[in-house]
């Protein structure tokens, strides 16, 4: 079943179009986070192409145990250009980012602490009117019978809500896209 709700997912929807986002000429500062795989960057690439994206790697292999990471990992190496960051600080200057992208990663952080120190970096660095878009799984319905009780893996609604909150953002809108996955799109209080 699990394998059927990932082709669903990932090979058949079009998930990795990110239609979900209004195409942009605008020169804007993107940073696109990972935990050690990034799928993402070359499509951000075609939906942003006027902008500057900085990859970030949080990926510490001590804290994120995820076998199928150090898998990939070893498939697909890091760009060159990827910088590897703590989930406790991240690098860049005070609110000098128009936008963050977080596309299923944040579940790794699994200290839920850790998550809201995260959030609170990310908060510092964005820009005021800046967005993130967070993409994840939920530990819902939906994931449960596609992936049975690897959907322990993921984080309810309810925890990711006090994650945020605790950081000081607000949700702006939430969309599901597929019943497996959810975008998150928030900003600052």
């Amino acid at each position: 079943m699990s394998l059927l709700a990932s082709f669903y997912i990932y090979d058949f929807s079009d998930f990795y179009s990110l239609k979900w986002l209004k195409k942009s000429y605008e020169n804007k500062s993107i940073v696109n986070i990972n935990a050690g795989f990034d799928e993402t960057t070359v499509y951000l690439k075609q939906v942003f192409p006027q902008s500057t994206i900085q990859i970030l790697d949080f990926y510490d292999a001590k804290k994120h145990t995820e076998i199928s990471i150090k898998r990939a990992r070893k498939a697909y190496p890091l760009a060159k250009s990827c910088q590897t960051i703590s989930t406790l600080h991240i690098p860049i200057r005070f609110q000098s980012i128009d936008l963050i992208f977080l596309v299923l990663a944040a579940h790794e952080i699994r200290d839920s602490n850790e998550r809201t120190l995260f959030f609170k970096e990310i908060h510092r660095i964005l820009k005021p009117n800046g967005e993130v878009y967070m993409v994840e799984h939920l530990r819902n319905i939906p994931n449960f019978l596609a992936f049975n009780i690897g959907f322990l893996h993921f984080y309810s609604k309810k925890n990711w809500m006090n994650n945020f909150k605790g950081a000081g953002f607000d949700i702006v809108e939430e969309k599901k896209h597929t019943p497996f996955i959810s975008i998150f799109k928030f900003n600052e209080k």
